[in-house]
């Protein structure tokens, strides 16, 4: 994701030895689909799309932008 306003080389999160548990600063796919929508310019809270007469987000109920991620 480097380049479009992300810090390029910037390591988020930690996992531990063997990369099978989340260590420290776990980081959703909700939160990856909030700050990539937020990178093009979309307000994932605001974009909705209706599905048989009910709104919804495209990150559901959940997901904040990864401010530490943003340039």
């Amino acid at each position: 994701m480097a380049g479009g306003g992300v810090k390029g080389g910037t390591v988020i999160g930690e996992t531990d030895d063997i990369g099978w548990g989340v260590v420290k600063d776990p980081v959703h796919v909700h939160d990856l689909h909030a700050t990539i929508l937020h990178l093009f310019g979309l307000d994932h809270e605001r974009l909705t799309y209706r599905f048989q007469g009910r709104d919804f987000r495209l990150t559901d109920i959940a997901g904040n932008v990864v401010q530490a991620a943003l340039a």
